[in-house]
């Protein structure tokens, strides 16, 4: 029995060496002919993140700002300016996208074709200056229209829904700041932090239900085709100086989803187009669109 054990141990080894022999070989002729085994790692997304320049479209179009885009399927980041992507700033009519959630779900309007009637207080926008419903005074960016739901909301149930969602730095002010905090302060975010909540939406993990959230999704849609469809809010902060331009939202295509928050320091109104002008060229520079 031993001599049966010994002969087989010594046949297996004389097998197992040769081919072992062969192995190292090859690997070392690899190595010698500079082929290198892909390792993916953090570091390479970053090769990757930082081969592509974000930063042309700023100055093609002549303006400052910064762009942060995040790809869901490789929850990968790109970024143009990253510093000022982690900067808070008001976050002015991006934060419709909210409001028209909390709005929904306590029924302060019932849907999104629900009419309020203009108070004839006349507004620099014309398209502000009608009765409109919360489909089209998310399209015209209706100042008004929703801060009467602000105050129909009221400031304990804002003031919640703010801290359930942990949106921007969770700061509401006071009961009279009700219709303007996003407007003039005291809440912030910042691009990374749009970004969040956005990624919360778009999977349905935010405290509302599947239908507030499947309506205003529809209500973000900016653009529609067979190959992708766009959604997104802009925004202008002009309390400041320089004024605050924001465009946030997400792309759908090619089964992968692109979230993306576009912040601008804007000198004048003619700086408002390039918010969309902007990202649709930095997504263009990742091959979408």
């Amino acid at each position: 029995m031993h001599s049966i054990i010994r002969k087989f141990w010594q046949q297996f080894s004389k097998i197992f060496l040769s081919n072992l022999i062969v192995i190292l070989t090859c690997f070392v002729l690899l190595i010698a002919s500079g082929y290198r085994i892909p390792v993916h790692s953090a570091s390479s997304d970053l090769y990757i993140a930082q081969k592509i320049d974000l930063g042309q479209s700023f100055r093609d179009l002549g303006v400052d700002g910064s762009i942060v885009i995040y790809d869901k399927n490789n929850a990968r980041f790109y970024e143009h300016n990253p510093s000022r992507n982690t900067t808070a700033f008001l976050p002015a009519s991006t934060f419709k996208i909210f409001n028209a959630l909390v709005s929904l779900e306590t029924g302060v309007i019932p849907d999104d074709v629900a009419v309020l009637t203009w108070d004839g207080i006349k507004r620099e926008i014309p398209a502000w200056n009608r009765d409109t419903n919360l489909r089209q005074a998310f399209k015209d960016s209706t100042v008004w229209f929703y801060q009467v739901l602000a105050r129909k909301i009221g400031y304990p149930r804002m003031q919640q829904f703010i801290d359930r969602v942990g949106y921007g730095n969770r700061q509401i002010g006071t009961a009279e700041q009700i219709d303007r905090f996003w407007l003039e302060g005291p809440l912030q975010i910042t691009p990374k932090q749009e970004i969040e909540f956005l990624r919360q939406l778009e999977g349905n993990n935010l405290p509302f239900s599947e239908r507030t959230l499947e309506l205003v999704k529809d209500i973000m849609i900016v653009e529609r085709t067979p190959t992708y469809t766009l959604r997104g809010k802009t925004g202008w902060a002009n309390k400041v100086n320089p004024n605050i331009g924001w465009f946030v939202g997400y792309l759908q295509q090619n089964n992968n989803v692109y979230f993306f928050a576009t912040n601008l320091a804007m000198s004048n109104a003619n700086d408002a187009p390039k918010r969309l002008e902007i990202t649709r060229r930095s997504l263009k520079v990742l091959g979408l669109l």
